[in-house]
Order: C-alpha cells, then sequence, then structure tokens
C-alpha cells in the first residue's frame, strides 16, 4: 500500500493525514501552537514552531502507522494564506511572522492605493490589512534595521517546504494574495514593486502546487526513520486546497463554508473576468486555472455569539432544533451578520449587526432561524456578484463546516442559492486538497478532476423547495436594503463609543 501525507499549517495548529491510493484516510495527527497578540490589533506567530509542529505530526504518523516509513511517496502541504515569514541571507527568520488576521497595516493599505491605481487591473484585488505587501511596507517604514537585512519573503506553507527540502520558492494560489503578482500573467508585477519601493529580488521564484520542489532533507528523514526517499510538493493556500478537498473543478461548482468567518468560492477557467475587486480573486492549485471567492466576516461566529449569549448551557443541536417549526423568512425577523464588520460586498470594518423586524409575537427560535438566514444572505451576496459580472451558474453547491452539520441549515441554503446543495462523506477540508496536491504531484493521477472522483464522496443532495424559493427571493430582496439602511447610524454609533 503506497501513501501521501497532506500537511494543513492552519492558524492555531497543524494537521497531517495520510492518505492512500483508494483515497482512504489511513492516518492522522495534529499539533498546536501559540498565537502572539504584542500589542492591539497585532498577530504573530513563531515560524520555527511550524517545523517543530510538522515533525511532530509527521513522528506521531509514522510511529502509528510504521509501514508508511517504506511507502511514502509524496509530502504536499496546504496553509494559511498572507501571513509574512522574513529571511535573512543566511535563511535565518528575522521576525515573528505577520499574520493574516493582523490589522496593524490600514496606513499602508491606503498608500498603496494611491501608489497603485490599477492596482484592482494587475493583482484582481483591493489593498486589505490582511494582503502581505502592507505587511512588508509596515516592517520596511517601522523596523527599518531588520527591513535592511531582508533577502526573501515567503509565506507559511513556503517556509515549511524550504525547513524540509533546503529550497526557497513560493507557489501561484498563495503569491496571489500577496499583491504583488500579475494573477493573469502570472508573474511577479515589477510595476506594483516599484511603485512602492519594494524590490522584486526579495519575491522567490515562482511554482505550481503540484511542483516536485525538492526532496525530503535526508537527515529529517532519519530522523523521522523513513526508509525510502520521499519527493516534496509545493502545495497550496488553504481556500483552494479546501476547494479541491471538496471536488471543486469545475466552473458550474461553487462552495459555501461556514466557519468563524464564512466563504463563498467558486472555479474560474480564465483570469480576465472583471469583479472590480469586490471578491477576491486569485490564482488555484489546479494548473492555469482561478477562483472567486467573497467572505462573510461572522458567519459562525454570529451562531456562536447567539448561542453564547441567549443559550450558553445548550448544545447547538437544543438550540437548533426547533428553527424547522418557523416558517423560511422567520415571520419578517431578519438578522444582519455584520457583528465583526463585513468584507463582501461591502468592505466596511465599521458597520455592525442588526435583527429587524422584531414583534412581540417572535420566539427564540424564530431569531435562531433569522440568524442561520442571515448568515447564509450573505454568502449569497457573493454568489450574486459572481452571477452579476460573469454570467455564473451553478449545478451544485458542496456545503462544508458548521453549515454542513445541520439539515435544516442545509435546505435553507439549497432554497436560498436556489441551488442543489450536497455535504462530503468525510470532510477533512486543506488537509484533504494538500493530499491531492500530493498525489497529483506523485503521478498517481493525471489531474485534480480524477483525483477528485477517487478521493472526494458526497452525501445525498438538498435540492431546493420551490415555493421557499420564491419566499426567499423576496426575504433576500428586503435584506439587500438592510446595509444602505443601517449603514449611517452604524458608523455615528462605533464613532460615539470610541
Amino acid at each position: 500500500m503506497s501513501y501521501v501525507l497532506g500537511l494543513d499549517l492552519g492558524t492555531s495548529g497543524l494537521k497531517g493525514i495520510l492518505v492512500n491510493k483508494e483515497g482512504k484516510i489511513v492516518d492522522e495527527a495534529s499539533s498546536e501552537y501559540p498565537l502572539l497578540t504584542p500589542k492591539r490589533g497585532h498577530s504573530e506567530q513563531d515560524a520555527t514552531e511550524w517545523f517543530r509542529a510538522a515533525k511532530e505530526v509527521m513522528q506521531a504518523i509514522f510511529k502509528s502507522t510504521p509501514d508508511a516509513t517504506s511507502k511514502l511517496e509524496g509530502i504536499s502541504f496546504s496553509g494559511q494564506m498572507h501571513s509574512l515569514v522574513l529571511l535573512d541571507e543566511n535563511d535565518d527568520v528575522l521576525r515573528n511572522a505577520i499574520l493574516w488576521n493582523d490589522v496593524r497595516t490600514t496606513e499602508q493599505c491606503v498608500t498603496i492605493t494611491e501608489k497603485v491605481p490599477n492596482l484592482i487591473d494587475i493583482t484582481k484585488n483591493k489593498a486589505l490589512e490582511g494582503f502581505t505587501l502592507p505587511k512588508l511596507l509596515w516592517v520596511k517604514e517601522n523596523e527599518p534595521a531588520i527591513w535592511s537585512k531582508v533577502k526573501t519573503f515567503l509565506l507559511p506553507k513556503d517556509y515549511l517546504g524550504y525547513r524540509l527540502t533546503g529550497n526557497k520558492q513560493m507557489e501561484y494560489s498563495d503569491a496571489a494574495g500577496t499583491l504583488l503578482l500579475d494573477v493573469e500573467s502570472r508573474s511577479w508585477s515589477k510595476e506594483v514593486a516599484e511603485s512602492v519601493d519594494v524590490p522584486l529580488s526579495i519575491c522567490p521564484p515562482l511554482v505550481q502546487s503540484q511542483d516536485k520542489i525538492g526532496m525530503l532533507d535526508k537527515a529529517l528523514g532519519e530522523e523521522l526513520g523513513l526508509d525510502v526517499d520521499v519527493p516534496v510538493f509545493s502545495g497550496g493556500a488553504d481556500n483552494p486546497s479546501a476547494a479541491v478537498g471538496a471536488g471543486i473543478v469545475r466552473p458550474d461548482q461553487g462552495m459555501a463554508s461556514i466557519g468563524t468567518s464564512g466563504v463563498f468560492l467558486s472555479y474560474e477557467e480564465t483570469g480576465d473576468k472583471d469583479y472590480k475587486g469586490n471578491l477576491h480573486y486569485f490564482n488555484h492549485v489546479v494548473p492555469n486555472a482561478f477562483y472567486t471567492m467573497g467572505v462573510t466576516l461572522a458567519a459562525g461566529s454570529s451562531l456562536n455569539w447567539f448561542k453564547k449569549t441567549f443559550a450558553p448551557n445548550e448544545s447547538f443541536e437544543e438550540l437548533l432544533k426547533g428553527v424547522k417549526d418557523i416558517a423560511p423568512g422567520s415571520e419578517g425577523l431578519l438578522f444582519a451578520p455584520y457583528i465583526s464588520g463585513e468584507r463582501t460586498p461591502y468592505t466596511d470594518s465599521h458597520i455592525r449587526g442588526t435583527f429587524l423586524g422584531m414583534d412581540i409575537a417572535h420566539t427564540r427560535d424564530h431569531f435562531a432561524r433569522a440568524v442561520l438566514e442571515g448568515i447564509t444572505f450573505s454568502l449569497k451576496d457573493s454568489l450574486e456578484l459572481m452571477r452579476k459580472h460573469s454570467n455564473k451558474e451553478f449545478s451544485q453547491i458542496v456545503s462544508v463546516g458548521g453549515g454542513a452539520k445541520n439539515p435544516d441549515w442545509l435546505q435553507m441554503q439549497a432554497d436560498i442559492f436556489n441551488t442543489p446543495v450536497v455535504t462530503l462523506e468525510t470532510e477533512q477540508g486543506p488537509a484533504m486538497g494538500s493530499a491531492m496536491i500530493a498525489a497529483v504531484g506523485a503521478g498517481w493521477f493525471d489531474n485534480f478532476e480524477d483525483c477528485s472522483k477517487v478521493f472526494v464522496h458526497y452525501k445525498s443532495e438538498v435540492t431546493p423547495n420551490e415555493e421557499a424559493v420564491k419566499t426567499y427571493e423576496a426575504v433576500y430582496a428586503n435584506y439587500k436594503e438592510v446595509y444602505p439602511t443601517i449603514k449611517d447610524l452604524s458608523h455615528k454609533l462605533i464613532s460615539d463609543s470610541e
């Protein structure tokens, strides 16, 4: 039996899964590492902790599945996007990695927007705090002693690839999230770099996700007890890796992912569509493909907030058991899930959430259903942008994360999206995508579509209810009026409270 190993480098920990040629997960392990918050708005990690965690995960897997030490045919990665790792001329880490959720770079985003007026044409994205280029500028402006020593920069899973092979590179799906890549031409943008005075020389060579970046370091292999030389493949950013792991390899498929935040993602065959920066538009892990993505900042966290506030001693199952008895539209109650601000389609950090239409007849079940509907409406905002700007139509949406665990919520998604919805038999997120990258890189399959036929399996399909679809069309029209209605007052309330 042959195996591949997928490593997912997340924000709170690293997970590894060992998968055989039938797509079966044979073993898995995980290791956590701390999040550092030295100042308000700062979010950092010690990059060497990622390597420590990777070794710990591999040691655990090889100990519990001993034959993997002689039958492992590939390793690949998925990883948190945007987070900045700086290396000096000796390839030593210069400072803690500045993470994707660090928000110290607002001024740098303004600078980029002013100095690169055609930024969206080149990078397909607006300058936002999460991206890598603003972090580079922040270090340049605030830590000149460190900046003077910078030889190259990497992103998290590319740093891990370097530690495993000794080779430095960056693949396209992660590079697209730096704001330094010309997304359509797949090359570093000299124009962007020169406009903000960042040397292109610090940008590593570009590779594709399934490209072999080297063999596992011999000393490390011996330390792990491996009996074979193992090729290592570049891997991909977490969101497109999760999409591949969910079988999203065709333009007519979409993915609705509800975690702390929410993501609606679709596959794109070309990089020439004009979303005007209203959606994230990145290179895919699938060769020569792209993906678009909208983000709801407080998806699952809206439901978590509701439970913590109104049902702290109940399970989610108990909290939501009555929503099936409430009619679609929650009898006039609307919830806008802007409790942490919003990303798509408004990019507004000062908007805040609200319930509208509260009536004396409404019960807690009405509020619970309204929360689920509001989260789904926010994801539909991204779907509608895809339809508007590229005439995108979906034959199937794969639901993953918290939204896939409740049958009533799945039906809401099918009705609100007006598209059949499926869930995964085994949901492993980006880790499965990274294993599939290794499988394609190792030559087990010619392409990701063939791999998905073996590795990805869906549960039964949830189809839209025609009557509910019509109801939700009217409710969604009302929902779209919420943001412009509450925007000014919401901003005033934020300002008054500061």
